[in-house]
């Protein structure tokens, strides 16, 4: 699974620093592949969104940080686990249900985002 911030954000940035793909962003804020990655040029992602790497992307929320899904990892072939919800201080990172990946899913996602 992907990794989601729940609107009980309190909009602290302690996840932000934290990830290792660049996944996550300040509310409003437009997102890039590009960011924290190795990404260049025409990229498409697990969703199937075509960009390329260097074009901004439209925020996904406007009001508290925000988890790119295309980008999160869950930290997998990092860390043992989601360096977001561990710095949490109000338990806002959560896995999102709606994005259901295996590990191996995960880490295929990283080589592709870090190649």
């Amino acid at each position: 699974m992907a990794i989601k911030i729940t609107d009980e954000c309190i909009n602290c940035g302690a996840c932000e620093p934290e990830c290792p793909n660049g996944s996550i962003y300040a509310g409003g804020d437009e997102w890039r592949f590009s960011d924290k990655t190795s990404v260049k040029g025409s990229f498409t992602s697990k969703s199937g969104i075509t960009a390329n790497a260097d074009d901004a992307q439209t925020s996904i929320s406007g009001d508290f940080y925000y988890i790119v899904t295309d980008k999160c990892t869950e930290c997998a072939g990092f860390h043992d686990e989601p360096q977001c919800a561990s710095v949490c201080p109000v338990d806002c990172c959560v896995q999102d249900e709606n994005h259901v990946e295996s590990k191996d899913e995960l880490l295929a996602k990283k080589e592709t985002l870090h190649a």
